[in-house]
C-alpha cells in the first residue's frame, strides 16, 4: 500500500498528551507504523559523556503512531488523504479540498 504520510509532511497530532500541536515528519518508520514529528511527543534521555558529547539530559522526539496524525491543507485543517492518477502518475490529494499534496 502506498504511504498516506510522508517525510517533509507538515501534520497536525489527533490523539494523544499533544493533541491539537503541528509539526513536520522528520522520519517515517512504515515497519513499525510510526513517524517521528519534530517538537512533538518529547521525552528526556539522559547520555553518558564521551569524548564526542557532553552529555546530560537530552530533550529527543520520540515515534508517534501514524493513527494518530492527519496531514494539514493548505487552510491549516486536518484532512485525510485519498490517490488518484493525474497524467499517467498515482498522486496524493487532500480530500477537503482536493489539492494534490
Amino acid at each position: 500500500m502506498a504511504a498516506k504520510l510522508k517525510k517533509g509532511d507538515k501534520v497536525i497530532v489527533l490523539a494523544g498528551k499533544d493533541k491539537g500541536k503541528q509539526g513536520e515528519i522528520t522520519a517515517v518508520m512504515p515497519a513499525d507504523n510510526k513517524a517521528i514529528v519534530e517538537g512533538v511527543n518529547i521525552a528526556i534521555r539522559h547520555t553518558r559523556q564521551s569524548q564526542s558529547s557532553q552529555g546530560g539530559r537530552v530533550a529527543k522526539p520520540m515515534p508517534i503512531d501514524l493513527s494518530n496524525l492527519a496531514v494539514m491543507d493548505k487552510n491549516g485543517k486536518p484532512t485525510r488523504v485519498g490517490f488518484r492518477v493525474e497524467d499517467g502518475k498515482k498522486v496524493r490529494f487532500a480530500k477537503t479540498t482536493g489539492d494534490v499534496l
